[in-house]
């Protein structure tokens, strides 16, 4: 049976791809702090979990041994959470990503899968932005993303095969649900206050539904490593405009959703292609955001997701600002 250690376990993406793992026959080890809530993964035989932090190096070494795989997805994710804290997001995001790296290469780690970002590409007027082009980060945040993306490859050899992963915004439910990225805020602000205020509208976002972004790590794990070492893949599907993310919402939500549009300076706007990895590994992806924003609708009716316009839970820069983790 295949070992994985999952840094990162207990957020959106993690909670998702945990079961899915489990059910595909892996054995998993989550290693997280665990700050949006524990109760994210439920029990498995085939599930260890570790409540630790990804700065703590001894504790990360010692319990990352004898494992096969490694799948990081850990970081303080978006701009707005990174800014709040910005030595913070450093030694988590960007200071300990080395020596994790060589303690995983000493450990005989097979492979080493990272999630990375899109946003490494910055404002890009290309129509499509493949994954050769010249990454021009705007954020700390973005910026750090590819000093790893640097750090990782610098270890790549045939023993130790390394793979990064560039999603585009994840949407769509999960048991650690965020609602702080586009389709869900629209989504909860429809369902809820029956209204959607849209800043600019003519952006394009590329998205990538929450089950197609678990099925990557699953194929890119099954992958041979002749197509798959030392390789970066960009991971979306649905290139929209913002308008038509909330047109999309109003069309499942209903009609009585009033959509209010207000300018804004934020214009950023790319289309990111996917091809890479349909050609590679012959991924694609099979849902949409229509199927994300329906999810959530289910959620929303079946109480899944209680006082979702408050609870800082969903909020990750509302989680950051109570914890204030140091």
């Amino acid at each position: 049976m295949k070992k994985i250690f999952l840094i990162g376990g207990g957020g959106y993406v993690g909670s998702a791809l945990v079961p899915k793992l489990l059910d595909s026959g892996y054995q998993v080890r989550v290693y997280d702090l665990f700050i949006y809530g524990d109760d994210v993964l439920e029990e498995h035989p085939n599930l260890s979990i570790i409540k630790g932090d990804i700065r703590n190096l001894v504790l990360l070494e010692e319990s990352l041994k004898d494992f096969d795989y490694i799948i990081h997805l850990a970081c303080i994710s978006n701009d707005p959470s990174f800014e709040l804290n910005p030595e913070l997001g450093k030694s988590i995001n960007l200071d300990c990503f080395e020596p994790l790296v060589k303690i995983a290469k000493k450990s005989m780690i097979k492979r080493f899968i990272y999630a990375s970002s899109s946003s490494v590409y910055g404002i890009k007027k290309e129509k499509n932005v493949v994954e050769d082009l010249l990454l021009e980060p705007l954020t700390d945040y973005s910026k750090f993303k590819v000093e790893c993306e640097k750090i990782l490859n610098k270890f790549t050899s045939d023993n130790f095969e390394t793979v990064i992963i560039r999603p585009a915004t994840v949407c769509g439910y999960a048991k650690r649900q965020r609602l702080d990225v586009v389709v869900n805020i629209l989504t909860n602000l429809a369902f809820n206050n029956r209204k959607i205020k849209v800043f600019g509208g003519e952006q394009l976002r590329p998205n990538i539904h929450i089950q197609d972004m678990v099925s990557v790590y699953l194929e890119v794990l099954k992958a041979d490593e002749k197509l798959v070492n030392g390789e970066t893949f960009n991971a979306g599907y649905d290139n929209f405009k913002v308008m038509d993310i909330a047109i999309s919402v109003k069309e499942v939500i209903g009609d009585d959703i009033n959509i209010e549009v207000f300018p804004t300076n934020d214009n950023r706007s790319y289309h990111v292609s996917s091809e890479k990895i349909k050609n590679v590994i012959n991924f694609e992806p099979k849902f949409t955001i229509k199927d994300a924003i329906k999810d959530l609708k289910i959620a929303f009716e079946k109480n899944k997701l209680p006082n979702s316009l408050k609870d800082s839970k969903y909020f990750n820069i509302k989680k950051m600002q109570e914890l204030k983790l140091k």
